[in-house]
């Protein structure tokens, strides 16, 4: 055999085996897709309210949900949810139909969550997927957005406030210790800071997440609206 033809013997071999492997591994994960309960760590979400609410206006208009959002308390950080992750990829609507969701429990998470719409879709579409009940589960989401203390700097900014993804990383770090750039991740739009994102494990303590700092904002600098009122 010439070395023409090995050498090309051995790369289809390898390409082969490369192609087993990636099956492999995808049905591992298949196995696990979407089963309560399964999964590596979570993501706490932190929505940058005054970038959604203007995000909203422009769109053409604001839904009951956001309306309530958006209309009368001024609101910094929300909680936008709490999301179990596999190392690679995420599950979502474990459970479908999802259990019913108490309304007394929708009421207790207004000051954290502030729109009955988004509590009903983080439980329905992440919730389920905890493996916790509904109390426990947003019992948790307590808890974890409690360990968290965001920079003075965006408690109550009032007014429009330039920054770059990196010095956001670096101002939560600062303030929350333990926590490191590899636990974090911040998120934009076209021009918009739109979240921070912390990686937790399922004892809530930080850890890193390669993936979700892979899908964090690239842009150089984005707006941070400021609070309403400001």
């Amino acid at each position: 055999m010439s070395r023409v033809l090995w050498k090309r013997l051995k790369i289809r071999v390898a390409l082969v085996l490369l192609a087993l492997a990636a099956s492999g591994a995808a049905d591992a994960q298949d196995r696990r897709q979407n089963a309560s309960g399964e999964f590596d760590f979570y993501v706490l979400s932190l929505s940058w309210s005054p970038s959604y609410c203007e995000a909203a206006h422009e769109r053409g208009g604001l839904g009951k949900s956001q309306q309530i959002q958006c209309g009368g308390r001024p609101y910094s950080f929300v909680v936008h949810g709490l999301w179990p992750q596999y190392d690679r990829g995420a599950p979502n609507y474990c459970q479908q139909p999802s259990p019913r969701l108490d309304r007394r429990i929708v009421s207790s998470m207004l000051d954290l969550m502030p729109a009955p719409g988004l509590i009903f879709n983080e439980w329905d579409k992440h919730g389920t997927c905890s493996g916790l009940q509904p109390r426990a589960y947003f019992e948790t989401i307590r808890k974890a957005r409690a360990a968290i203390k965001i920079p003075e700097q965006y408690l109550d900014l009032s007014e429009l406030k330039m920054v770059t993804p990196d010095e956001v990383e670096e101002a939560f770090v600062r303030a929350n210790p333990g926590l490191s750039t590899q636990a974090i991740a911040v998120t934009c739009d076209t021009r918009r800071l739109s979240e921070v994102r912390i990686c937790v494990n399922k004892e809530l303590q930080f850890r890193a997440c390669e993936e979700v700092d892979r899908r964090a904002c690239r842009r150089d600098k984005v707006a941070m609206p400021p609070v309403r009122g400001g």
